[in-house]
């Protein structure tokens, strides 16, 4: 009897708990039985409008389109006969493969051996604001990431260089040979990158927490700082002069923040990091890297002194930023972040629907709060200062990462931040490879027109 419960158990949950990732699986052949019966449903950003839809050939055959071209294509991704499905494609294959019809209507399609129409996931994707991002990263290689702090919604996911679903098959060697652009590489959450000077602000978290007098922190910045036969140096060679810990956030100084390196505990501060998701799973519905912090109690002064100011071997893509950000916009609390609003039958009737929830606290209110303080003073008189002055408020951190160790001035450009500072509503994060050692000086700008066009509208 134990063995038959047992085996009885086992068989639940694979048919219910696991029903939608097996189906999911491109493994799995039932896949294309479900095909034979349903027409794939469509996929639609918040407000309806089409991403994905399956229309009929001349031969009466099933091919999906795609409106929006390459605008959606690493977060919407491809379906396709030969060479399978990413993105949501994958991702929701279950829901746009199931048809929720009036039951008359299967009867009678079932009689008549016509197809029953897929069910359609109703996503939290904002068209015009992707269409915005897109057009504002331009011919720029990079990534942009916005999602409501207080939700978990993502309203934008765009990776650049793009490809177009619609020619998937016909381009795919082509796509996956590429390998200087990576057309196929989602870089919002599969990107690899030194988070540069947006990571001070783990650093200043770390120090918070290792020095309750962290307010009477000072250090007088000559423009470097030299340990063990290694230099760090500010950007563009400034000379700071003296800093406390906010100062030094807003300016953005590479001495100061080398120099608290020095001081951490390395144990504690790679706990910090990994409370911030650093080494660990992150709430990601879509394929991602892994974030990467590498510091332990044998990591070398000099070692200390590059993570502390983001550099070293610490490596983040903009998602993942883009969920630090949007904990301590939210005093602390990380939101699961989502891509799925509902799932509709053809007809509109609701079959299911996502809620916000709380995903994990990431630091304190307290914490979380003086974080925030320092990021809006970076928008107010710091190196974010595009961003002031707007009808919204806005908090941020700036950031240039190296990615070539023999040439300086080959970085990238970051900004992530968050608005309406009182009360945060959007979280942005933004990363623009190849900016050739300008200071956030291509990312937030970038930013500015994509927060610009949900606030003032166009």
């Amino acid at each position: 009897m134990l063995l038959f419960v047992a085996l009885m158990g086992y068989l639940v949950y694979f048919n219910v708990v696991r029903a939608k990732e097996i189906v999911n699986s491109p493994y799995n052949e039932r896949q294309n039985n479900f095909a034979e019966r349903v027409v794939r449903g469509n996929i639609t950003d918040r407000n309806g409008n089409i991403l994905a839809e399956t229309q009929l050939a001349e031969d009466g055959s099933e091919y999906r389109v795609y409106p929006y071209g390459d605008i959606f294509a690493h977060v919407v991704g491809y379906s396709d006969t030969d060479y399978g499905k990413a993105g949501l494609e994958s991702m929701e294959n279950f829901d746009l493969l199931t048809s929720n019809a009036f039951f008359l209507e299967k009867l009678r399609n079932e009689f008549q051996d016509v197809k029953d129409m897929g069910d359609t996931v109703v996503t939290t994707l904002d068209a015009d604001l992707q269409q915005t991002a897109y057009n504002a990263l331009g011919a720029n290689k990079g990534a942009i990431v916005v999602m409501e702090a207080s939700t978990g919604k993502i309203l934008v996911m765009l990776s650049k260089p793009s490809y177009d679903p619609n020619q998937i098959a016909v381009q795919w060697e082509y796509l996956n040979g590429d390998a200087e652009n990576s057309p196929l590489l989602n870089r919002a959450t599969q990107g690899a990158y030194a988070p540069g000077s947006t990571f001070k602000v783990v650093t200043a978290l770390e120090f918070m927490r290792e020095h309750s007098d962290y307010a009477n922190y000072t250090y007088d910045c000559y423009g470097e700082i030299t340990q063990d036969g290694t230099t760090i140096r500010c950007f563009d060679n400034t000379v700071h002069g003296f800093q406390d810990l906010k100062g030094s956030v807003v300016t953005s100084c590479n001495a100061s923040f080398s120099n608290i390196g020095l001081t951490l505990n390395r144990t504690a501060y790679r706990k910090t990091a990994e409370e911030l998701l650093f080494n660990k799973k992150l709430p990601c519905s879509l394929d991602y890297t892994k974030p990467s912090f590498a510091v332990n109690e044998n990591t070398s002064d000099a070692e200390m002194m590059m993570t502390a100011m983001g550099q070293g071997n610490t490596m983040t893509n903009p998602y993942h930023m883009a969920l630090i950000t949007a904990s301590i916009a939210n005093g602390g609390t990380l939101m699961e972040p989502y891509l799925v609003e509902k799932v509709t039958n053809y007809t509109g009737t609701e079959i299911s629907k996502n809620v916000p929830k709380s995903y994990k606290r990431l630091m304190a209110s307290e914490e979380a709060a003086q974080l925030k303080e320092y990021m809006a003073a970076v928008v107010n008189e710091g190196t974010g200062m595009l961003l002031s002055g707007q009808s919204y408020s806005a908090a941020g951190k700036t950031g240039t990462a190296e990615y070539s160790m023999v040439d300086g001035e080959k970085t990238h450009s970051w900004y992530m931040g968050f608005t309406n500072v009182d009360n945060p509503e959007l979280v942005i994060s933004v990363i623009v490879e190849g900016s050739d050692g300008q200071d956030g000086a291509k990312a937030v700008p970038i930013a500015k027109q994509v927060l610009d066009a949900y606030y003032y509208g166009g």
